[in-house]
């Protein structure tokens, strides 16, 4: 199943986390923000769509840049997904958590400390891996 996520910078040198709402699966850990993409929908179109609905935040479909991916093993789930981490650099934007959960604003270490699902950490070590310190 194709999920998509974005990686969104404030130009400071934070990322925005959002963090699940209690009642949802991973519900409590910090994920990078998206969903998943429906049926004759493109990556970008689920994106800017999903971002929309959940931070209230309209994405440029031309400012989303493929960043990383990261997949659950097929073997270990009835119906595994890929994530498709986008970049995005966004000065000055002011998410509001719309479903539910927080948001929030942090360093990569501050990131990499963060509770997070499996996924979300190998998107954040990729993303993170390819930047200077």
């Amino acid at each position: 199943m194709p999920v998509v996520a974005l990686a969104l910078e404030d130009g400071e040198g934070r990322w925005l986390m959002h963090k699940r709402p209690k009642h949802k699966h991973h519900g409590g850990l910090w994920e990078f923000p998206g969903g998943k993409v429906e049926l004759n929908e493109t990556p970008t179109n689920a994106l800017v769509r999903e971002i929309e609905e959940e931070l209230a935040v309209v994405l440029p479909p031309d400012t989303l840049v493929p960043e990383a991916f990261a997949q659950q093993e097929p073997a270990k789930h009835e119906c595994p997904i890929v994530i498709l981490l986008y970049n995005c650099r966004l000065p000055g934007c002011d998410p509001r958590s719309m479903e539910g959960g927080e948001v929030g604003w942090f360093t990569p270490k501050e990131i990499d400390a963060l509770d997070k699902p499996p996924l979300d950490q190998d998107l954040a070590r990729s993303l993170f891996a390819k930047m200077p310190d």
